[in-house]
Formats: C-alpha cells, structure tokens, sequence
C-alpha cells in the first residue's frame, strides 16, 4: 500500500484558450520551454476538441427572412501536464509574458 501512495504524482494541468491556433501555439511552445529550462517534466502539449460558436443573423432589418449570414468563432484549446512541479517552475511561469488573445487556466490536481 505505501508503494501505491508513494508512486501518486502531483500535478500541475495548465488549459489554453485562443481564438487564433497560431498564437495558441506559439504559447503553448514558450510555456513549455520555461518548465523544461528548469527541469520540469512536462506532457503535452494535448489538443482539445475545437468549439465551434455559430450565429446566424438576418442580413435585413425588417423583411427578406430567407436572406441571412452565418458567422462563427472558433476557440482553439491546448492541455499541458507538468508532473512534480517545483516552486521555481511555478514562479516562472507567473512571470511569462505571454499575448493578450490567450487565456490561461492553471490548476493543482
């Protein structure tokens, strides 16, 4: 039994948010390179199903009910795994400067 408990890892999951999938990349990718500068073990980075957020609106205020336009946002989603994470890997990456169109999800588990 203390085998099993000791062989239980801690576990940082950092989720990524954009709406662009270049700019999600290149994060994920700088994020990644701040763990493993410090010696972290790192899995991922895993994409995540797309959502997908289609509108449909009418192109006239008042009448031509047949007549519409489509649009969608895409949010492109990344998962990434840092196995035992220390405190100085913590710490960088609160100090990664990292593009306004990305939002970051940090937590233990």
């Amino acid at each position: 039994m203390k085998k099993k408990e000791a062989d239980v890892k801690e576990k940082l999951r950092i989720r990524i948010k954009a709406y662009d999938a270049k700019l999600i990349e290149n994060s994920s990718r700088q994020i990644i390179d701040a763990i493993k500068r410090h010696g972290g073990e790192v899995i991922g980075p895993i994409p995540l199903p797309t959502e997908i957020r289609k509108y449909t609106v009418n192109r006239s205020t008042f009448v031509h009910k047949t007549s519409r336009e489509q649009f969608e946002m895409r949010i492109h989603k990344r998962l990434i795994d840092i196995m035992n994470p220390q405190q100085k890997i913590v710490e960088s990456l609160k100090d990664l400067n990292l593009p306004a169109g990305v939002d970051i999800e940090i937590r233990m588990g």
